[in-house]
């Protein structure tokens, strides 16, 4: 599984947070689920930034009176101001799930609507609620099966769709859309219709966000590699390149990126 805060900018500053491997049923839908909970002093505010993993989320959350939201893929560094006390179970989906949620997912993009899934917020909240010590591990599974209710079998095509996700999110060596085409043994015309039907997004945004996050935590992580070795190592033409996908994304620049996580 992924690094459990690639994506999360300020991991130190989370409240606590937990993440989960979806029941084996439900696999093919959901890349993990995540839970973060907060109790906070009254008047406090706690600002969580991410740049997001380039997909959608399923998302059932306790505040606002509670609600089920689709949160799709973003184009800057988002944020959650936490208050008060509460939770959220989310599922990060795999693009066979968004498909069967949406008809047009590009009209997600930097979108967060919210679903009509009344059940869906009763049940989540009545296990997040419970004293039970699998309490978590209930929720995410109540989650699960909706999705699998909900989006019924999975086709080839979707499956395949998880695979491109799967390629881009897990081999350094995709820096391209020619490299991903190569890897899959598809075309670049079909692997771009894939990826606009399923995730909203195109495989070459999709490969540049997967880049950025690994630059991020590579930042964050190692505070004494040159930013131009990172660069290169990430496949980045060169050091402002790097910079400059920063500055667009994150709205600042490496250097200070390092400086805000001491």
């Amino acid at each position: 599984m992924t690094g459990s805060t690639r994506g999360i900018l300020y991991p130190a500053r989370l409240p606590r947070f937990t993440r989960l491997p979806p029941p084996e049923s439900a696999r093919d839908l959901v890349r993990w689920i995540w839970v973060p909970e907060w109790d906070l002093e009254p008047g406090r505010v706690s600002r969580q930034h991410v740049v997001a993993h380039p997909a959608s989320n399923l998302v059932v959350q306790s505040r606002d009176g509670g609600f089920v939201g689709l949160a799709g893929p973003t184009t800057r560094r988002s944020h959650q101001d936490l208050s008060g006390r509460g939770w959220a179970v989310g599922a990060l989906l795999q693009p066979a799930a968004l498909g069967a949620l949406s008809e047009d997912p590009s009209t997600l993009l930097d979108a967060y609507p919210r679903l009509e899934a009344p059940a869906l917020l009763a049940a989540v909240g009545a296990a997040m609620d419970a004293t039970a010590p699998d309490r978590l591990e209930r929720a995410a599974a109540v989650l699960a099966q909706w999705l699998v209710k909900r989006v019924g079998d999975v086709d080839a095509e979707a499956l395949a769709a998880n695979e491109l996700v799967a390629v881009v999110e897990s081999d350094p060596e995709v820096l391209r859309l020619e490299d991903l085409a190569e890897r899959l043994h598809r075309s670049p015309r079909t692997l771009q219709r894939t990826a606009r039907r399923y995730v909203g997004l195109s495989p070459a945004a999709m490969i540049r966000r997967r880049r950025l996050q690994e630059a991020a935590e590579r930042v964050r992580t190692d505070r004494e590699v040159d930013l131009a070795v990172v660069a290169a190592e990430l496949g980045y033409a060169d050091h402002a390149h790097l910079c400059r996908d920063f500055r667009t994304v994150l709205g600042l620049a490496p250097s200070e990126y390092r400086r805000d996580t001491v």
